[in-house]
């Protein structure tokens, strides 16, 4: 007798092989097998047709700050959790700043953990801090299973979380090289950031200005220095200039163990149409112009950029002034990502394979979930269904994070998500979330 319990089925399943059509067997909350479409249902078993819905892995979002505990009211493990399933996402790992405390030590670690344990909709993981003088919690930290280490080469915004210099980012890096870590990097270069213009006001082509490529490509370049005599893991955070990229092409080509990671806002927003005043565009680094758009895109096509993650980071609406200068920096985008990159992608002919390999695929990968990121046998059943030719005009106050501040109001989205499924759950329908029921994970 058969033990599946769950069959899923749609003429067009995304699987490593090719999107085909395809029934989908689950038991025990993992994928037992891909079928043929018509495969017969066993005994027992649920069906879920989808028709011609497609159904793909559920995403992986790597870069998230859920800010909780400590500043709860800008957004939580509760709301940003429902934003992400609501969005298609079934994992994401936690960024280290903006709660308090901050996750540099093992016991911080234990409260953040504690506090999202019950309010977990998706799945959920933790980076560790690099911070200056907490070289002797990196290791702790890692073997506690933090997937690797956040650290900032400029100012971070929050005075619990400072920046390293040259030497402490040696240091650091030396000591997860030693253990096999992975070190994840906010690169801009502060002595760049002080030479720029030291503007404010609403325009946003001032703040573009006090945030110059150069800043990230000298930090881009130091840091692949580094990691190239360390022989060390890195990844870059959050690329915006396409200045940089001819480096680290160089850098991946001369082995260097460098990926690069962009998001959604650097691919689907220009400083061309940004308004002044409109500060729910800020983010650090700047969103850039339209042909270092085009360029970012070409990256992904090629390999130079590894893979799309959010960087949700998000505020209460008081933070997000007219005054580019002070207003709080961070894009909302949790419940959006996945249509607002499928709505370029499509418009520049990629297809929704590229999508799933660049925002579930390679994050699960860069972290090291081997149970993410496919629908193949033996992963975990973690599905969103989504009609890709139906349309949506966003409604901050629809959205499921805390605060209904984003860049993406009124924005018209090729990509409705239907449903969202972790471990063979179903825990969005149409918007509507069931009760918790994800996981902390580990790096085992």
């Amino acid at each position: 007798m058969s033990d599946t319990e769950l069959v899923l089925r749609s003429t067009r399943v995304i699987t490593p092989d090719g999107t085909r059509a395809a029934a989908v067997s689950v038991a025990r909350g993992k994928i037992t097998a891909v079928l043929p479409h018509d495969a017969p249902v066993p005994a027992g078993a649920t069906l879920q047709d989808f028709g011609d819905d497609v159904l793909l892995p559920g995403l992986v979002d790597t870069h998230v700050h859920v800010n909780d505990p400590g500043r709860t009211e800008w957004e939580g493990f509760w709301t940003a959790t429902r934003a992400a399933a609501a969005g298609g996402i079934t994992t994401l790992v936690d960024m280290p700043l903006n709660s308090l405390p901050p996750t540099t030590t093992v016991g911080n670690l234990r409260t953040k953990q504690e506090v999202a344990r019950s309010k977990a909709h998706v799945d959920i993981g933790f980076w560790g801090g690099a911070l200056p003088g907490n070289v002797k919690d990196l290791r702790p930290l890692h073997d506690a299973g933090v997937f690797g280490f956040k650290c900032f080469l400029s100012p971070s915004g929050v005075e619990e979380f400072p920046e390293l210099d040259q030497q402490q980012l040696t240091a650091s890096m030396t000591e997860i090289a030693g253990f096999g870590g992975l070190l994840i990097v906010h690169a801009e270069d502060p002595h760049e950031l002080d030479a720029a213009p030291h503007l404010s006001g609403p325009k946003y082509a001032d703040y573009l200005a006090t945030r110059p490529r150069v800043s990230e490509n000298t930090a881009i370049e130091a840091l692949i220095d580094v990691a190239q005599r360390i022989g060390a893991r890195v990844h870059v955070l959050h690329l915006s200039s396409s200045d940089a990229l001819p480096l680290v092409a160089a850098a991946k080509r001369a082995g260097v163990r460098l990926t690069v990671e962009t998001c959604p806002h650097y691919l689907t927003l220009t400083a061309e149409e940004v308004p002044d005043g409109a500060s729910e565009f800020k983010c650090c680094p700047p969103i850039r112009e339209a042909a270092n758009q085009d360029l970012l895109w070409d990256a992904l096509a090629d390999g130079t950029i590894d893979c799309i993650v959010t960087d949700h980071s998000p505020s209460t609406a008081d933070l997000k002034t007219d005054d580019f200068a002070t207003a709080w920096g961070g894009i909302s985008s949790l419940q959006l990502s996945l249509p607002a990159i499928w709505t370029e992608a499509r418009r520049r002919g990629r297809s929704l394979e590229d999508v799933v390999r660049w925002m579930s695929t390679a994050t699960a990968n860069l972290v090291g979930l081997e149970q993410k990121g496919a629908i193949a046998p033996g992963r975990d059943a973690d599905f969103a269904v989504l009609a890709p030719e139906e349309t949506f005009t966003v409604d901050p106050a629809a959205l499921h994070h805390r605060n209904p501040v984003t860049a993406y109001a009124g924005k018209t989205l090729h990509g409705v998500v239907r449903s969202t499924w972790l471990r063979g759950v179903r825990i969005a329908s149409d918007g509507t979330l069931t009760e918790p029921t994800g996981r902390l994970l580990d790096r085992s």
